[in-house]
């Protein structure tokens, strides 16, 4: 069963470069890994030069070092801009990070997936540098009880899913918007609370009372996950290497009331800059922590508020000797019989790491009540589902809690009911001197790597269009 690229996913073939046809791009893949090129990138030597401190004069600004920051800064520096670009944290990635000390295994907090159109095709996507791409088992499973699903009930479930996608989709192009939770099948039986959470809170990272029906219908498919085996952060680090990047360097000021430059306010000093793109995560913007002058226009404000994130977390267990007999990456669902429900990927790339997934309303009750009761959760969940032994052999163990990550305040966007076009006023830059960049611009991969890196590509080559003017 395909799944909706709206949990942080990229699709390869959204990441082609500017100007390259889809069957060029297609022909590029099959000649060598589109990896390959991506990481060729990082290698370009024609990297503009700034200053080594945090303040003095530059081209151009990128604030916030994700996916869209990155995609942004490697085309103004290819142009030969020089750029600055600024991270608030140790580390470039956002939402999309690779750690390896806590399980001593790559375990990727944010972004996991990697999916890619089933048009694309895929066949010579190769390894290099040390990072191997493979593509997920294919199947999913279903525990009923303590029991798993025959292929009658799993067909019963897909059939079901697929009824409630379509019937969403079809609200999606209606006239009117409407809450996706209004167009849900109301017939779906003992399935229906498992098929709102396939497509609410683990899909969406909301439950399908708070999804557009109008943006459900205009995110795009994937069919064909793949995985990175040492991190799909891992991939983001290699993209970023030679870029000009200022970690531990948060903005707290952007002030575009100049005739001329910007001035953006860091913990380094004053940084002046011909033209701004702010990537960071709209839980960033909502809370007001960088500071515009003069105030964001009311359009803006409202955009802003009108595409809030939703919440979506892992509960990370080491599951040494594989006690729940699962293959590598197999991926679990249960029959749920209430909301707290979640879905489970099995022993990652081949390692005992196991990912209990969580979202919507229950995750973030679940996120405020701590790490501790997250764990919880977790293991009693795979306890009802696997028998109690489980929990004696849970060794290290982890959540994460991306609501109260202080730079990022929740998972990824997702517009409310009547609120999709708030994307495309997102796109509009300030005085044509800020941009915005990120998944929550990008209409149809909103919530994706891909989304982001799209949408801080087209920023920078609206920036470099105002440049030359």
């Amino acid at each position: 069963m395909g799944r909706r690229s709206r949990k942080l996913k990229v699709d390869f073939a959204d990441l082609a470069p500017s100007g390259t046809a889809a069957g060029g791009f297609a022909r590029i893949i099959d000649r060598r890994s589109f990896l390959a090129a991506l990481l060729a990138l990082a290698a370009n030597p024609a990297l503009g030069q700034v200053p080594a401190s945090g303040t003095g004069t530059v081209d151009v600004a990128v604030v916030g070092a994700g996916a869209a920051g990155i995609a942004a800064a490697r085309r103004l520096a290819a142009a030969g801009k020089r750029v600055a670009l600024l991270e608030a944290t140790d580390r470039v990635g956002g939402r999309c990070v690779t750690d390896t000390a806590l399980f001593g295994v790559p375990f990727d907090r944010g972004a996991h997936w990697i999916h890619v159109s089933a048009t694309d095709p895929m066949t010579d996507l190769a390894a290099l540098g040390g990072l191997e791409i493979y593509r997920a088992p294919p199947g999913e499973k279903l525990r009923i009880g303590r029991r798993y699903a025959d292929r009658a009930e799993l067909n019963e479930l897909s059939a079901a899913r697929l009824r409630a996608d379509r019937a969403m989709n079809a609200a999606g192009h209606g006239q009117a918007d409407m809450a996706c939770s209004e167009a849900f099948p109301n017939d779906l039986g003992a399935l229906g609370l498992t098929v709102e959470f396939l497509l609410g809170a683990y899909s969406c990272a909301k439950d399908l009372s708070e999804v557009s029906a109008f943006d459900f219908a205009n995110s795009k498919e994937r069919e064909r996950d793949f995985f990175c085996r040492q991190g799909f952060g891992t991939i983001l680090e290699k993209v970023a290497l030679g870029l000009p990047v200022r970690l531990s360097t948060p903005v707290s000021e952007i002030d575009y009331s100049g005739r001329s430059a910007v001035s953006l306010q860091t913990a380094s000093g004053t940084l002046r800059a011909q033209a701004v793109i702010v990537t960071v995560s709209l839980g960033v913007l909502a809370a007001e922590i960088i500071k515009f002058r003069p105030l964001l226009p009311l359009r803006h404000f409202e955009a802003v508020r009108k595409l809030t994130l939703g919440s979506y977390d892992h509960i990370a267990l080491e599951l040494p000797g594989n006690p729940l007999g699962l293959g590598s990456d197999d991926v679990v669902y249960e029959k749920a019989a209430t909301n707290r429900t979640a879905a489970l990927l099995a022993n990652v790339s081949g390692t005992s790491l196991c990912m209990i997934d969580i979202g919507g309303g229950f995750g973030r009750t679940l996120a405020a009540q701590g790490e501790a009761a997250m764990i919880d959760f977790g293991i009693g969940w795979l306890a009802g589902l696997f028998g109690n032994s489980v929990k004696a052999a849970v060794k290290r163990r982890h959540a994460t809690r991306w609501d109260k990550e202080p730079w990022v305040r929740g998972a990824y966007s997702c517009a409310s009911p009547g609120n999709q076009p708030a994307r495309g006023v997102l796109s509009e830059s300030l005085n044509g001197r800020v941009w915005f960049a990120g998944e929550a611009v990008n209409e149809t991969l909103w919530g994706s790597v891909a989304g982001a890196w799209v949408s801080g590509t087209r920023a920078a080559d609206a920036v470099l269009k105002r440049l030359s003017a």
